[in-house]
């Protein structure tokens, strides 16, 4: 082909020896073509090195090809500099975006990552998928009272919900089994022998951590242990530290402790390490993720695994098989979590 012109339509037509209207029809992806006249044309596009007008494509499939994967925290209401912050170092936000893109990249669909952390951001996404900017949303949302997932169900746009929704809602979604987590920390701390045990709770106000709580104090009550002191966190590192200190000031006698998140079980091995608490001679340690902070703690962290990158990636095909049948009910997937022993407890 001449280099000083770019192929068309047509060029590509007059190579694979098919029509101008089954070139668009490959190139759009419509249903019912040949597959061995789709290779044929596919062929053509790379020998002629036609670059679709994708455009003139979105007007005919009336899709992006890209999905937006949102962070929403209802709770808040104006602007939070610290949460945009949180998004892009938190380990787990790492890990949904490489389960998402592992699904998503090989089909040519692109990842768009939002925050929307206030009623303006919220609002104006939900602009943005009505004017079709991308073809639906994958919606981490951490809250209860995150009005974001009423506010896609009600405007029937396609989304899944990283978590299991806090009212009922007609919203596929995809979640760890958070109470069954919380039992497994309790088995490994009795199993170790420890007899006067304590947790470090995420925001109460988040639904996987309460369900964690439960499961933790419900499985100790199971083995005898009824009482078992809590303080909340931030599911942060620095609040890690500074539960862990109250937990030590008010409970010298502790012997075991599970902690709501990695990072914040990071934190308490900090402090643990600062009162020369020998970790897991003297004080046994039990976290929840399993991501890069349990590898990277001293020492490494005992921890509860929730597959994060096999969740996202489920989260990617369920919002895919939304976006390609809007009148599919809505499912929900629910991911079991595992042990991982290592030095810590």
């Amino acid at each position: 082909m001449n280099g000083r012109r770019q192929p068309t339509l047509e060029d590509v037509a007059a190579v694979a020896g098919v029509s101008r209207a089954t070139v668009s029809r490959v190139i759009n992806s419509t249903r019912n073509v040949d597959p061995q006249l789709a290779q044929i044309v596919q062929a053509a596009i790379a020998e002629t090195g036609y670059v679709p007008n994708q455009a003139a494509r979105t007007l005919v499939t009336r899709r992006t090809d890209s999905v937006a994967l949102v962070v929403s925290e209802g709770r808040h209401r104006e602007f939070d500099p610290m949460l945009r912050a949180r998004v892009f170092t938190d380990p787990f936000f790492g890990r949904v975006v490489a389960g998402s893109i592992g699904v998503l990249q090989p089909l040519g669909i692109n990842l768009v990552l939002l925050v929307a952390d206030d009623v303006e951001s919220r609002g104006r996404l939900v602009g943005q998928l009505r004017q079709r900017h991308v073809d639906g949303v994958m919606l981490i949302s951490t809250y209860f009272d995150d009005p974001l997932p009423a506010l896609l169900t009600e405007a029937r746009l396609p989304a899944v919900l990283s978590r299991r929704p806090s009212t009922p809602l007609a919203m596929s979604y995809v979640d760890t089994a958070q109470h069954a987590g919380g039992a497994l920390a309790a088995g490994q701390l009795v199993a170790r022998g420890c007899r006067r045990v304590a947790t470090i709770t995420g925001p109460l106000d988040v639904p996987a951590a309460r369900e964690r709580l439960a499961g933790f104090r419900d499985a100790m009550a199971h083995h005898g242990q009824a009482d078992v002191p809590a303080v909340e966190g931030t599911f942060g590192f620095e609040s890690g530290k500074v539960a862990m200190a109250r937990l030590l000031d008010e409970h010298p006698d502790l012997d075991g402790v599970f902690v709501g998140n990695d990072l914040m079980a990071n934190g308490a091995l900090v402090v643990l390490a600062d009162r020369g608490l020998p970790v897991p001679d003297q004080m046994a340690v039990v976290g929840f993720d399993d991501g890069s902070a349990a590898l990277t703690a001293r020492p490494p962290l005992t921890t509860v695994r929730q597959p994060v990158e096999d969740m996202a990636a489920e989260m990617a095909r369920l919002l895919l098989a939304t976006i390609e049948r809007p009148d599919l009910p809505a499912r929900s997937v629910i991911f079991e979590p595992t042990l991982v022993l290592r030095e810590s407890a």
